[in-house]
């Protein structure tokens, strides 16, 4: 329970983070927030492990740049 509660936070925290270093508004909802972070902490994770079969986890910077790169190509798709 406290791992939830812990990827809820952070990832809120990494989403909030990307909505206000990326350029221009970004209407999203809180929800929507949290979502962006833990998938931009994902997604940094996996580029990092570069194929490896060890997975490491991101740094809060990557985490930060893989949450606005999802949004840049969710903004690019709609």
């Amino acid at each position: 329970m406290i791992n939830l509660i812990g990827a809820l936070f952070s990832g809120f925290l990494i989403g909030v983070l990307a909505r206000f270093f990326y350029p221009g508004e970004v209407p999203m909802t809180w929800p929507a927030t949290i979502l962006l972070g833990i998938c931009g902490s994902l997604l940094s994770g996996f580029i990092i492990s570069r194929g490896r079969t060890d997975f490491h986890r991101a740094g809060c910077l990557a985490s930060i740049l893989g949450a606005a790169a999802l949004i840049f190509v969710v903004r690019s798709i709609t």
